[in-house]
């Protein structure tokens, strides 16, 4: 079963430097622009409950504003916020854009489903906020190239919610090391394991859930009537199943592919760059064995045990949250040199994105490097989708010559929800 970390328990009053009203706090900044990082969380589900707690509890950051389209889940995060800092001053919003416009919001948190991310990180980007974005960071390709563009002409400091990289003891990064000193030879192919994609919403109507703004939820998205599956009653301690929809996500391929595509990209030093060719499974009904194929020959497959595994002509290499293993099992016994690559370590996943806004330094997982993950994750879909092979352009971002895979790189967006300007 796929695990994420442990709920973090938020609401525990500790001790906490001085906190400004959000009045005060903006005059601050303007005096002070080394003063406390001000924050506002956009989407306050599960995932935001999880990671609350690190930010409350960082003694640089101070959350001035929360906004979600449903009024439990937000009043919710609003009773976090105020009983931590001692004060009734956090400020709640149903429209982003509201909480973009805050005075003293220095940055946001985006934890909304995945068919949203690309319209708030735009807007936060044009609203010269710098920002933290989980995954997956899009929901199809051209939504992929945009939020780079975005990102970089705005000179936003931008980390993708990929903790893979920076947590879990390490595992991660000493797989990673072991590979670019080449102690299982060239790597012939790549297994990543993780669930498959999403199909067409199927679900019925049911009554409304009292103060959601459903339209707003929706959103981009095709209007369909109100179900709990996509956005649950209350505070719900689960991951909404809006990720077994095409509407909203890729389905766990791009879930959880965002994560494990992630290392298989890292580990094949292709942050940068992504693969050429995508081919569909033989099996026309499979969900699994769509394979990516890389310029070096190295091929990327669906399909495996959970996490990502590496075939090398010398050994294997797995890699998981709970455990590295090798095959011969001397490869991971015998340490490093002093004398071979060695990668940064940094250090906790919003820790590095916070240090990285003060020093202005990309952290570790920079917007390229989220969206060249999930766009591996989002060709696997196309094959699965259309059933035929496709070329892909990694640095011009399409499919080269053919017009009718182009045109899946995007959808019609609904009317009073289309992209913003770049």
């Amino acid at each position: 079963m796929l695990t994420r970390r442990t709920f973090i328990k938020t609401s525990s009053a500790l001790a906490a430097p001085l906190i400004l009203s959000p009045a005060a706090f903006a005059a601050a900044r303007r005096a002070a622009p080394n003063a406390r990082l001000g924050i506002g969380l956009i989407g306050c589900g599960k995932r935001m409950f999880e990671m609350i707690g690190e930010f409350l509890n960082a003694e640089d950051v101070q959350i001035l504003a929360v906004c979600d389209v449903d009024t439990t889940r937000r009043d919710h995060a609003k009773s976090l916020v105020d009983k931590k800092y001692g004060n009734t001053d956090c400020k709640t919003f149903v429209d982003y854009h509201e909480l973009l416009a805050f005075p003293g919001i220095d940055a946001v948190v985006i934890a909304t489903p995945d068919h949203w991310h690309i319209n708030q990180v735009m807007d936060a980007a044009a609203a010269g906020k710098d920002i933290y974005c989980e995954k997956p960071l899009t929901l199809n390709l051209r939504e992929c190239k945009l939020m780079i563009d975005t990102v970089r002409k705005h000179k936003r400091i931008f980390q993708t919610g990929s903790q893979q990289r920076t947590e879990y003891d390490g595992k991660f990064r000493k797989a990673v090391e072991y590979l670019r000193n080449g102690k299982i030879g060239d790597v012939l192919t790549v297994h990543v394991g993780v669930g498959p994609s999403s199909k067409w919403c199927d679900l019925g109507e049911e009554a409304m859930e009292a103060g959601l703004d459903w339209d707003k939820w929706l959103g981009p998205a095709p209007k369909r009537p109100y179900h709990s599956t996509l956005s649950p009653r209350g505070i719900h301690t689960h991951y909404p199943k809006w990720r077994d929809y095409r509407e909203y996500s890729g389905g766990t391929l791009t879930d959880m592919g965002a994560h494990n595509f992630d290392i298989a990209q890292w580990g094949l030093d292709m942050d940068k760059s992504g693969p050429v060719e995508v081919l569909p499974p033989k099996d026309e009904k499979a969900s699994f064995g769509a394979t990516l194929i890389y310029k070096n020959g190295t091929r990327v497959i669906h399909g495996g045990p959970d996490g990502t595994t590496f075939t090398g002509t010398r050994g294997v290499l797995h890699v998981f949250r709970d455990h590295l293993l090798s095959i011969p099992d001397g490869i991971l016994k015998a340490e490093l040199k002093d004398s071979d690559i060695h990668l940064p370590k940094v250090p906790s996943h919003i820790r590095n994105w916070l240090d990285s806004v003060a020093s202005r330094n990309l952290p570790e997982c920079d917007v390229e490097t989220g969206c060249r993950s999930i766009a591996c994750a989002h060709l696997c879909n196309q094959a699965y989708w259309h059933r035929r092979p496709l070329k892909w352009d990694p640095e011009k971002w399409e499919f080269p010559g053919d017009a009718e895979a182009n045109g899946w790189r995007d959808y019609q967006r609904r009317e009073g929800f289309g992209l913003p300007k770049a």
